[in-house]
């Protein structure tokens, strides 16, 4: 899906739940779904200081926390970066990530199997899984 019809689908999503994308939001969102691959927040304050000359640290880290509790974005941890997700329409569904150590590309897969063992486990430990995010890293098919 291009940015644009990325963007539109969020401002969607937002005015259902009642949720406000402003104007620092979506060019925070635009930038993500306009970046292939997974983006630090240093990065994006850059690419955003280009459009906006005046934003600071705090104006990339806001946003990224809405979009993130909006279920647009998703953090990786192990590479403190941040992905945009395709799949708006479920914000608290499982979420993996295959990460290629060797040109940064970062693909959501969504296995329920693996999302049942982990609950299974989970459930076995007396342990509630309330947000779930697998990393997995090596080499896409692209750098083997």
């Amino acid at each position: 899906m291009k940015a644009q019809e990325l963007l539109q689908q969020a401002q969607k999503t937002c005015k259902q739940r009642g949720a406000r994308l402003t104007n620092a939001r979506e060019q925070v969102f635009m930038l993500m779904a306009e970046n292939e691959q997974a983006i630090g927040a240093y990065d994006l304050l850059e690419k955003l200081q280009a459009v906006d000359p005046g934003a600071k640290p705090a104006t990339v880290y806001r946003a990224l926390d809405f979009l993130s509790k909006q279920g647009f974005v998703h953090k990786i941890e192990s590479i403190n970066a941040f992905v945009l997700c395709h799949h708006f329409s479920d914000c608290s569904h499982p979420v993996q990530l295959l990460i290629c150590d060797t040109c940064g590309h970062v693909e959501e897969i969504q296995s329920g199997h693996l999302d049942l063992a982990m609950r299974a486990m989970a459930d076995a430990s007396g342990f509630t899984i309330n947000h779930q995010i697998v990393e997995a890293h090596g080499t896409c098919q692209t750098c083997q």
